[in-house]
């Protein structure tokens, strides 16, 4: 007699497309009652499990049948066994995920590749008597497959070979909101909250303006009062009045306080007088001071438009200092790319651009490698001649000083650059 062998068996393990199987018939005591509209979900694990078929029939009247009465389930096939069709629920009960209605053609937004795509399907896999969501699809694959045309796709993709790199499995996907009912914003890829630190604001802009208002608010109220705030600057102007709007008046003057006076000049000219009056009230008084002129009367002085927030040294400091203390330094600064060497008086002595800086030697001196003959506004300085000024010579800032050599702040190219279709003829 052969000796007895213990086998393992595995469930065996079948794989569907949402899109393949939306409109199967579905049967009951070998009778066509309806077709399969769409499946519901339950977030409860490292996958999400369908719990119950959502089947539509004839006259409009629907029925929601639990998964356990399902005998039988292939692409257009579906079997199920239930006593009374008619006892049966019409609608999902509140809150229910439908992975049609609520996943289909929402988009998948990637913070850490800074890509947003569309789900055109989704992937199941059936494991034993479970049945599982376990992948977006964001190919163009899936766009050809939901419309019926998987013939094309394959010529193009060569039998799907593509697939597999662009499909997103569940477990990268953030938890969908409790209130799905009322959910209108994207599925969100799954990344850590300091990854938006990590990014920078004209990314996070980027990303902002393809989304929805709910979903782009909801990252935005993520961000840091400063990135917060520079992102605002990056995001289009018609976009960047609805965030404004949708903010709290504390908050959106906290953001724009950040700001320089030009930058906020320039966020608070596209938004209603009354709610631009409501946020300079809020703001800090110098800044008021410096922004009210350049709405109310766009007052030419360069110095309304100066920021105070640059990097400024005594000419005794080495490279190597100023290098290994430039990160911590340059946090919440409006100008990091240029050095402004000062003497104990703040008169401006000479400037160094951060390259320049980069490339010296460890011991040398500031006052030794900085550039003497510096290009500088005055004060009454208009807003044409500044233009005229960074034309030429392309700075991407410029000093403010006065007739002793003092300097009173630094203009950014930027500002002039974003104000003068209002200010300059």
């Amino acid at each position: 007699m052969e000796a007895a062998h213990n086998i393992t068996t595995h469930p065996v393990e079948q794989s569907f497309f949402l899109s393949e199987i939306l409109g199967a018939r579905v049967m009951l005591n070998k009778k066509k009652i309806g077709k399969l509209a769409d499946l519901v979900m339950k977030e409860n694990g490292p996958l999400p499990v369908v719990t119950h078929l959502l089947v539509s029939r004839p006259f409009g009247e629907s029925a929601v049948v639990a998964w356990e009465n399902v005998s039988q389930f292939s692409n257009h096939f579906i079997e199920i066994s239930v006593d009374a069709l008619e006892a049966l629920p019409k609608e999902p009960s509140e809150g229910a995920i439908q992975v049609r209605d609520h996943i289909l053609d929402k988009k998948a937004l990637d913070l850490e590749g800074r890509e947003v795509e569309v789900v055109y399907d989704v992937r199941l896999v059936k494991k034993g008597s479970r049945l599982y969501v376990s992948e977006v699809d964001l190919s163009r694959y899936g766009l050809l497959r939901r419309i019926g045309l998987t013939w094309l796709a394959n010529i193009i993709y060569r039998l799907a070979e593509s697939i597999q790199e662009q499909t997103i499995s569940w477990t990268y996907i953030e938890p969908l909101p409790s209130s799905i009912s009322s959910f209108k914003g994207n599925v969100q890829l799954k990344v850590l909250k300091e990854a938006l630190g990590d990014m920078h604001p004209v990314d996070v802009a980027d990303i902002l303006e393809e989304l929805d208002h709910d979903q782009r608010m909801a990252i935005f109220e993520e961000l840091e009062t400063e990135q917060a705030s520079d992102t605002l600057e990056e995001i289009d102007p018609s976009v960047q009045r609805q965030v404004v709007e949708s903010l709290d008046l504390q908050k959106a003057a906290e953001l724009i306080d950040e700001m320089t006076p030009a930058q906020a000049a320039d966020i608070l000219a596209i938004l209603p007088a009354d709610e631009a009056r409501d946020i300079i009230d809020l703001l800090d008084k110098e800044n008021q001071e410096k922004i009210q002129p350049i709405l109310d009367t766009q007052e030419e002085h360069i110095l309304n438009l100066a920021t105070s927030e640059y990097l400024s040294y005594p000419p005794e400091s080495t490279a190597e200092a100023v290098v290994d203390g430039y990160r911590t330094a340059a946090r919440g600064k409006d100008v990091i790319m240029y050095l402004y060497v000062v003497d104990p008086d703040n008169r401006l002595l000479g400037v160094l651009d951060i390259k320049e800086l980069l490339q010296s030697e460890e011991k040398a001196l500031l006052g030794d490698i900085m550039t003497e003959q510096v290009i500088s506004l005055e004060p009454d300085t208009s807003l044409k001649e500044a233009f005229e000024m960074f034309s030429r010579y392309g700075f991407r800032a410029v000093p403010v000083t006065d007739e002793h050599h003092h300097i009173l702040g630094v203009v950014t190219y930027r500002d002039i650059m974003n104000l003068k279709h209002r200010f300059i003829e």
